[in-house]
């Protein structure tokens, strides 16, 4: 379905045939056909394979390394591979070298996966993000005998990725498919702001009810904003309403929320039921923290629930570099902004040490660091 829909959005067959054979592979053919699911063109790609050879993960990533391939193809392919191995030796109790593949070992997953490389070189994409994954229902029969959908390995790829439920009883989602998402989507959500400049549509072997099993690839460039240079994150807000808790906690309650991974922690005065006045604390994440923030509130506090919600926000890019000051070296933040612009603020916690150490005024120190740190800015008010 990648191929699939890569293809209909102009990569060539021929194009695409040709660099797969500078693999060391032989025995496959590689088609494209239209078909139309509930009245949408799409194409259905199919890999003819004559015999099927069982490979361990060993042997796929020698016969990846040693491909005339272009090396980001290489590395893109290596690390789907790398990532499927790491998932069954989990599922089976074994090192990664171990593995020993079954469907995925032959020529068709092969393809597939160093096709959607290849296709990603072509179309030359640097960033994917990606819906939350269906996953199907039911069971699927395959070389271990009959197993749940999602199967152990889907299962063990989808690990921090938000997943949806799907009344469809297929598999919607092989371990191939699950491998090439969690490998290339930087980010899972709505899909982001961009000037949409081509859509593709790869169809699955056949359709199923309700349908259409189609997977639809969105093309196009970032757009841009009033902070052209900013860069896009998918976070999550996570708040609870607290009225009945000692003061004396909350100091406490913030500090182990930012040792479970939060980005930022607020306390907001508010007035709750019956006119209490009472505390609103929010707390932003990145997606994988979620579960942990959670599980600090509802353990820390006397909360008896908490809301998360998904929301977008914007960053300037931002690094860690040392200025010669006064004081000596010290670390600062460097932000770059709109227009590449670039300004360095000071650390709070070491103008705060430097102010101990020298029995100074933290706002003397902080000015200077920041006069000093930005050479012809204005002086700070």
């Amino acid at each position: 379905m990648t191929l699939g829909a890569f293809i209909d959005l102009g990569v060539p067959l021929p194009w695409l045939t040709e660099n797969l054979r500078a693999l060391p592979l032989s025995g496959f053919e590689l088609t494209a056909r239209d078909v139309a699911y509930n009245g949408i063109h799409a194409k259905k790609v199919d890999v003819a394979a004559s015999g099927h050879v069982h490979r361990n993960y060993a042997d796929i990533r020698r016969l990846i390394e040693k491909s005339p391939l272009p090396s980001d193809v290489r590395r893109t392919a290596a690390a789907i591979f790398a990532r499927l191995a790491e998932a069954e030796a989990g599922v089976h109790g074994c090192r990664p070298e171990e593995v020993h593949f079954h469907e995925i070992g032959g020529v068709d997953s092969i393809v597939d996966v160093v096709g959607a490389a290849l296709c990603l070189h072509y179309m030359g994409i640097t960033r994917v993000a990606a819906s939350p994954v269906p996953t199907g229902s039911g069971f699927v029969d395959c070389s271990h005998g009959r197993l749940p959908i999602p199967a152990p390995a889907t299962a063990a790829l989808l690990k921090g990725i938000p997943i949806r439920e799907s009344d469809a009883a297929f598999e919607l989602t092989t371990p191939t498919g699950a491998a090439i998402v969690a490998v290339l989507a930087q980010g899972f959500g709505p899909i982001p702001a961009m000037t949409l400049k081509g859509i593709g549509y790869g169809a699955g072997s056949r359709n199923l009810e309700p349908g259409p099993n189609l997977l639809r690839l969105l093309v196009g460039e970032p757009a841009l904003s009033a902070l052209e240079g900013s860069e896009q994150e998918r976070i999550f807000i996570v708040e609870t309403g607290i009225d009945d808790m000692n003061p004396e906690l909350y100091g406490h309650m913030m500090e182990r929320l930012f040792e479970a991974g939060a980005l930022d922690v607020c306390w907001i005065p508010i007035h709750m039921k019956k006119n209490r006045p009472g505390t609103l604390l929010q707390a932003l994440c990145a997606p994988d923290r979620l579960n942990a923030l959670v599980q600090c509130i509802l353990t820390e506090t006397t909360s008896l629930g908490v809301r998360h919600y998904e929301a977008g926000r914007r960053v300037l890019p931002r690094e860690i570099v040392t200025v010669e000051t006064r004081f000596g070296p010290i670390p600062v933040k460097r932000v770059r902004r709109p227009g590449n612009a670039a300004c360095h603020v000071p650390e709070y916690e070491v103008c705060r040490r430097i102010a101990i150490e020298r029995n100074l005024p933290l706002r003397e120190v902080y000015d200077t660091v920041l006069r000093e740190a930005n050479p012809g800015r204005p002086d700070p008010v």
